[in-house]
């Protein structure tokens, strides 16, 4: 079994419609994807056809549930079955979102963004190292997409990372579109952004497609990448480098070869900043 994803490899985010086609046809990806809430019984069709694509594939963990930055306190029982998961498929990646989505026993089918302040850092710092302490290896922290800002906060989501990932040692996942969206939805300049961004901590970034809501853009991974992403991708691979970087589709899911045709399309910039002309 492989667990290592290079640099340059570029993946798809692995959904039950095409889980028997890529099994059977077996196309040429650097890594797949998958959240890590839909594997978490210990039995089942689904852990097997993940089993079986760890054979062939790299396999990144991407986790939805863990509510790192609520008031409540750490979801335990989520934590052991995540550690169950990650101990029988022993993924190259395993992360997580940084925001909450629980409180007082209510779950919200949503990733909420939270204020980030020092006492927020200090909350979540003592998760991270718990999470990580538990699973035995580092784990990526994404930023989120928003659609409110909060006055009260101490620094940028850049800096609060940069700072988290000193204070722990874990990982960023560069969600390109997301910074995108917040870029436009609260005016202000991406790419002053990615100069916040921890570029040594960042082990893999995704891209995905956005719908233009009436008042703002919404993250809803069910398009292509659109111009914009792809230009501030390439700045990103220019400045930080390649990194294993995904395409995640979640609704109106296409053809596979749709998701491959973008999976080489990110390829591609990789490969201009690696052998450039």
């Amino acid at each position: 079994m492989m667990n290592h994803i290079k640099p340059d490899y570029t993946g798809i985010g692995l959904r039950a419609p095409h889980y028997a086609q890529v099994l059977e046809e077996r196309p040429s990806l650097g890594f797949l994807e998958v959240h890590s809430e839909n594997f978490f019984h210990a039995g089942g069709a689904s852990l097997h056809m993940l089993q079986r694509a760890r054979e062939c594939y790299p396999l990144s963990l991407h986790g939805v549930g863990l509510s790192l930055a609520s008031a409540d306190a750490l979801a335990l029982p989520h934590l052991e079955k995540l550690a169950s998961l990650v101990e029988r498929v022993e993924p190259a990646l395993v992360s997580e979102h940084l925001c909450w989505g629980a409180i007082d026993g209510e779950h919200f089918n949503d990733l909420l963004p939270f204020p980030h302040t020092s006492e927020a850092l200090q909350i979540v710092t003592e998760r991270v190292e718990r999470v990580q302490a538990r699973l035995k290896r580092q784990i990526l922290l994404e930023n989120l997409s928003a659609y409110v800002a909060f006055r009260d906060c101490d620094m940028s989501e850049f800096d609060f990372l940069a700072e988290l990932v000193r204070r722990t040692g874990c990982g960023v996942l560069l969600d390109i579109n997301n910074l995108y969206v917040n870029a436009c939805n609260f005016d202000f300049d991406a790419r002053q952004e990615l100069a916040r961004v921890p570029w040594d901590a960042v082990g893999e970034i995704h891209l995905a497609g956005h719908s233009v809501g009436e008042l703002c853009l919404i993250d809803t991974h069910g398009s292509r990448v659109c111009d914009e992403v792809w230009a501030l991708y390439r700045e990103a691979v220019a400045l930080g480098g390649p990194r294993p970087t995904l395409i995640e589709w979640d609704t109106d899911i296409p053809a596979l070869e749709v998701l491959r045709d973008e999976a080489a399309r990110a390829a591609a910039i990789n490969r201009e900043q690696t052998c450039p002309a």
